[in-house]
């Protein structure tokens, strides 16, 4: 099982994406796959289509707020409900509006609260007065700028763990891959893991860890080569 990141890691590199599919479909093997992206659902539809990617067998949108799954990707229902109940995204946004150098993102959802922060100083202040609130909440800073307020109990690692947990897959062969900050919870589950090449400074500065195989190739020719490094049976 693959279990990656979209922009900047599975996709970025036409040829290195070919390879490492072909890589697949030459296997005894099938391997299933799981997108785990920062995009809204329809965005992620767009960018399969776009770059003609397989249909996944599960699709985690949103920074790990939305679950789909199956053939025609129908939405998680049990991990909806989950998650909706300590989240309170009016709450949050009227916190953000008294933050500045916080911005909206324009997003056509309500399962996370989305912003750009001009400096990490802006991050730490709506991050303090989030927990004087007393709101539920986690937050992911990525990329120098992005800002995502998620639920408490949601996050790329807890929503692949949740799928893992569901269809008892903690024995497959596995591979985590990423190359930004929101990735770093999925990585550090203790799961084979790669930081592709060409990942962002915040994530090049985690700890060594044994699980946690740093690629010299970028994009997905770095899943290629943590594939060999881990699974060469």
């Amino acid at each position: 099982m693959l279990a990656t990141d979209l922009d900047g890691t599975l996709v970025g590199d036409k040829s290195s994406l070919q390879a490492l599919l072909d890589f697949y479909g030459s296997q005894t093997y099938e391997v299933s796959l799981v997108y785990i992206t920062g995009r809204h659902y329809q965005s992620a539809l767009s960018l399969i289509e776009e770059e003609n990617l397989p249909v996944p067998d599960v699709l985690i949108t949103d920074v790990g707020t939305g679950i789909y799954i199956g053939d025609r990707l129908e939405p998680d229902l049990e991990w909806s409900r989950r998650l909706e109940k300590s989240w309170t995204p009016e709450k949050i946004e009227s916190i953000a509006s008294e933050v500045p150098g916080l911005t909206s993102q324009d997003l056509p959802i309500t399962n996370r609260c989305s912003y750009f922060a001009s400096d990490s100083t802006v991050v730490e202040t709506f991050r303090s007065k989030l927990t004087k609130a007393g709101i539920p909440y986690k937050l992911i800073y990525s990329g120098g700028r992005d800002v995502d307020i998620l639920p408490a109990e949601s996050g790329k690692g807890q929503a692949l763990q949740y799928i893992l947990d569901k269809y008892k897959l903690s024995e497959a062969k596995l591979l985590v891959a990423g190359d930004s900050g929101n990735d770093v919870e999925m990585l550090t589950l203790g799961f084979p893991s790669v930081i592709v090449g060409n990942a962002q400074p915040e994530l090049l500065e985690q700890s060594e860890h044994p699980s946690i195989y740093r690629a010299k190739q970028k994009f997905a020719g770095g899943i290629h080569e943590a594939w060999n490094h881990f699974h060469t049976d």
